[in-house]
């Protein structure tokens, strides 16, 4: 219990010292960020990215962005918000709530709250994602990433899943 507790401050240490070397004046302190994500793999009812699936003669689709405010060095409090629809559901509501911290202002890692609500049933999910930051611009990243996300209630149905995103960010 002793060495978890001490590899978990240590890995923490490490983390927010290496924002005092922060060479990207995008995740500076007061930025903000938007981002669009694309989602390649297990598709569930809580989406915040721009996605279409379809399978055995039923589309469903969604759209949803996300931004977020950098309170200090490479990390970022983040807001998602989506929609979606398929011949299943009414249409659906989603939304995302979390972290995004960059190591080394190149490897974005997350933690977030989500989850989605419509048709009386609203599954909660805590997602976990990582991947690099590929900034083709001062103020514009290509974010491939790996995510995993945990269903946390009987509404979410076993959805839980790993998945492939690419996200677009602007930074301002």
């Amino acid at each position: 219990m002793n060495k978890i507790l001490i590899t978990i401050i240590l890995l923490f240490a490490i983390i927010f010292s290496a924002n005092s070397q922060t060479s990207n004046s995008a995740l500076a302190k007061g930025s903000f960020l938007i981002e669009a994500n694309t989602n390649f793999g297990a598709a569930h009812r809580s989406n915040t990215s721009i996605s279409l699936y379809s399978e055995d003669d039923n589309s469903t689709w969604n759209i949803g962005f996300e931004g977020g405010y950098f309170v200090m060095n490479d990390l970022a409090l983040k807001l998602g918000l989506g929609y979606g629809d398929s011949k299943q559901s009414d249409g659906r509501f989603s939304y995302k709530m979390g972290a995004k911290y960059y190591i080394s202002s190149k490897f974005p890692v997350q933690a977030d709250f989500n989850g989605s609500f419509g048709d009386d049933y609203s599954p909660l999910f805590l997602g976990l994602q990582g991947g690099y930051a590929w900034f083709v611009a001062n103020n514009v990243a290509i974010e491939p990433g790996l995510r995993y996300d945990l269903d946390l209630n009987d509404d979410a149905d076993n959805q839980a899943g790993i998945s492939l995103n690419v996200g677009f960010s602007l930074y301002f």
